[in-house]
């Protein structure tokens, strides 16, 4: 999905994703961030076609670890939404967690990632939410096929709550 107003730092590559949320190394799925504003995001991922992708199991990567990958582009976009309030800023710094809460509406339309040759591309769109609750809906594509689609509610909670396996820490 394009966006129709993207944010004026459009791209940001692998090793800026991983400095925005807590996945690293070959867990940080994701290849770049193609375009983001305020409401959404477009990332692209190749991971999936690695044989040392940490989500595979017995030989193959199933098509809802495209949930992560979404989960990812989610972390990403909360960290740049509030890096952009705090750099004009709306807010003051301090760090949030997000967890996945939940995942509604999931439809995969494929069994496997790892059979796509073309490049991942996530889309993630914020629905709603506030300062503590956040509603997306997201997309996995390879090229024009739509492997599969849902909606995530992620959760924030301030620092003293952070746990590891969180979605993304989040500057508020």
């Amino acid at each position: 999905m394009l966006l129709t107003r993207p944010n004026i730092l459009a791209t940001l590559e692998h090793e800026d994703i991983a400095r925005r949320i807590p996945h690293q190394g070959s867990m940080c799925l994701l290849d770049r961030v193609s375009a983001w504003n305020d409401e959404q995001i477009n990332c692209e991922a190749s991971s999936h076609r690695t044989l040392s992708n940490p989500l595979r199991a017995f030989g193959r990567l199933g098509a809802a670890c495209g949930i992560e990958y979404a989960a990812q582009a989610m972390a990403v976009h909360g960290a740049l939404v509030a890096e952009a309030k705090i750099s004009t800023g709306a807010v003051k710094p301090a760090a949030q967690v997000g967890y996945l809460a939940s995942v509604r509406g999931v439809t995969l339309y494929v069994e496997r990632l790892d059979e796509q040759r073309g490049v991942l591309t996530i889309h993630a769109a914020r629905i709603s939410g506030d300062a503590s609750i956040i509603l997306y809906r997201f997309t996995v594509h390879a090229q024009q096929t739509l492997l599969l689609a849902g909606r995530a509610v992620v959760v924030l909670k301030p620092p003293h709550f952070a746990r590891p396996g969180s979605v993304g820490v989040i500057p508020a």
